[in-house]
């Protein structure tokens, strides 16, 4: 009788053990095959084995859950946990976290590594108190503008068909601000875009270039940084919120060394894919020094609009201004 009993126990609890586990499901426009998603799914491996099975990832790569708006909308209904984002989509979340993407503002990878040494922490913390858990930010790299026409400056943009992705008020008002009429789409349709002609001129880093195919529908690079992008995977403080304390440190360990990383490896392939891009064939432009200025000019322009409209948050500018001319000042005068 005791041991039917037991057996009884036994298979009424197996139900209850099954239910323990929670998985996160995550979403991301990143390409599968991708660095980024080989890193993710190790991590979700590595995670799930630590936690004996209670905590697992299920992605939805290559944009099949939209665009990172789309995603978002899935994660405030709880359809979705989470997504690798974009610093566009993360902006979407969280207004200042825009502030490293500012157009012609970083000279060199220098002026980024010393500003974000002061400022990552910052960001993550302030996604929290939106309700996202980021497990660190990784680079992206810098972007360039691409297109099938030579681009010295700006004068040649006001003839082409701009891309600027769906919600990025920032680089729409720093082309409109310069004279030039971009056009506003989802980064799932730039390449569609591309080959049919309702665009001929894009901006991305090496990598997400070629993991988008998008080279293979431009001629031209100009070689001077635009901006610096960057991505992070967040998810739902509170999906994240049913893990036992014992297992949120596990997902924050092994998910933080999964983007430590990639942070590092994205500068290394992103140094192999201009080499790449020039081998297939994409002609560098180097712009002057007076047009790069102009561009800057004109960005100072569009910057005192945005904040105007409260678009922008001038005290998380001053702050990244601040860093960097203490950096131009005293680290780069050694």
């Amino acid at each position: 009788m005791l041991r039917r009993l037991a057996t009884l126990l036994i298979i009424t609890l197996l139900p209850i053990t099954a239910q323990a586990t929670t998985t996160f499901k995550i979403a991301t426009v990143v390409p599968d095959g991708t660095g980024w998603m080989t890193a993710m799914r190790a991590g979700a491996e590595e995670i799930k084995t630590r936690t004996g099975g209670r905590v697992e990832f299920r992605f939805y790569p290559g944009g099949v859950m939209g665009n990172d708006a789309s995603v978002l909308r899935k994660m405030r209904v709880g359809q979705l946990h989470g997504g690798a984002l974009s610093s566009g989509g993360i902006a979407m979340l969280y207004p200042e976290a825009q502030v490293y993407t500012i157009p012609f503002f970083f000279q060199d990878y220098q002026e980024v590594d010393y500003a974000r040494g002061k400022m990552d922490a910052e960001l993550i913390a302030g996604l929290k108190e939106k309700g996202y858990i980021s497990f660190g930010i990784t680079e992206g790299g810098f972007s360039y503008l691409m297109s099938n026409n030579p681009v010295y400056g700006i004068d040649e943009m006001k003839e082409l068909k701009v891309w600027v992705p769906e919600g990025d008020d920032i680089a729409r008002t720093a082309f409109e601000t310069s004279g030039i009429s971009p056009i506003s789409l989802p980064i799932t349709d730039v390449l569609t875009g591309l080959q049919t002609g309702l665009i001929d001129t894009v901006a991305n880093s090496p990598v997400g270039t070629i993991a988008l195919q998008w080279h293979t529908r431009v001629k031209y690079l100009t070689h001077s940084p635009l901006l610096y992008v960057y991505g992070s995977m967040v998810v739902s403080e509170k999906q994240f919120n049913k893990l036992s304390a014992a297992d949120q440190q596990v997902v924050s360990e092994v998910m933080g060394e999964v983007f430590r990383k990639l942070d590092k490896q994205n500068r290394k392939d992103n140094e192999g894919a201009l080499q790449a891009l020039k081998q297939q064939g994409i002609t560098f432009i180097t712009p002057s020094a007076e047009e790069t200025q102009r561009w800057r000019d004109s960005l100072n322009i569009a910057m005192e609009k945005l904040m105007a409209k409260g678009l922008f948050d001038p005290a998380m500018n001053r702050k990244l201004e601040g860093h960097v001319q203490t950096f131009r000042s005293t680290a780069r005068a050694k």
